[in-house]
């Protein structure tokens, strides 16, 4: 009789964890090198290979192309945007903003940084999101301690910066996870440029007197 209720037992477990396997709904929304944006349950989450993300999904390696994950002790390999879950392929709706000329000819928009509200004037000449110093302090960015020092050029010479990791940089509804940016020792720059650190990684263009941003994926 116990023989019977163990195999009873370890059945239902059994088809719990699959049920509950079969539940989970992962999406593969970014690559990068070492690295792979995973929609899981609807949450976007950034997962370095080696990493352990929600659900124990583990990222095994990862590049432009394709990730290879492991989900509950299986390991596949998967490309962008295929929903594990559902069955199918998921294309997401893709996602756009567009921001109208300010003043003196800029594009301006309030977006955020790790949650936090930030102005944006885009620069699409500056090689990445660059910020001041007491803009990084109010958005909480210990950048002496965690960024690497480094050397920019800038309109009034040579400046001393610290290259930092950005975990989420959103402007409308396109936000993207994992972005460099520079922070400047200084009152440079007096407003928070958004660069190609966050530019190269959407579609954008000019129309109309109009910068339009959409998401990639």
């Amino acid at each position: 009789m116990r023989t019977v209720r163990q195999w009873m037992i370890g059945a239902t477990l059994l088809a719990l964890s699959a049920h509950s396997l079969a539940q989970v709904n992962v999406r593969v929304v970014g690559l990068f090198p070492n690295a792979a944006v995973l929609s899981i349950e609807g949450q976007r989450t950034l997962v370095k290979v080696g990493q352990t993300g929600p659900q124990g999904i583990k990222v095994i390696s990862a590049d432009s192309r394709s990730a290879v994950l492991n989900i509950d002790g299986v390991t596949s390999t998967h490309t962008l945007s295929r929903d594990y879950g559902s069955g199918g392929f998921a294309t997401p709706e893709k996602q756009r903003l567009t921001i109208n000329k300010g003043a003196a000819g800029h594009y301006w928009v309030t977006g955020s940084v790790n949650g936090n509200s930030v102005p944006f004037m885009v620069d699409t000449g500056a090689t990445s999101i660059a910020i001041n110093a007491a803009q990084a302090r109010r958005l909480g960015l210990d950048f002496k301690s965690t960024g690497t020092p480094v050397m920019v050029s800038t309109a009034s010479g040579t400046e001393k910066a610290w290259r930092v990791y950005l975990n989420s940089v959103k402007v409308g509804s396109i936000e993207v996870l994992g972005v460099d940016a520079l922070v400047l020792d200084s009152e440079f720059p007096r407003d928070a440029l958004l660069g190609m650190s966050f530019l190269s990684r959407v579609r954008w263009r000019e129309e109309q007197g109009a910068l339009v941003v959409e998401a990639k994926h």
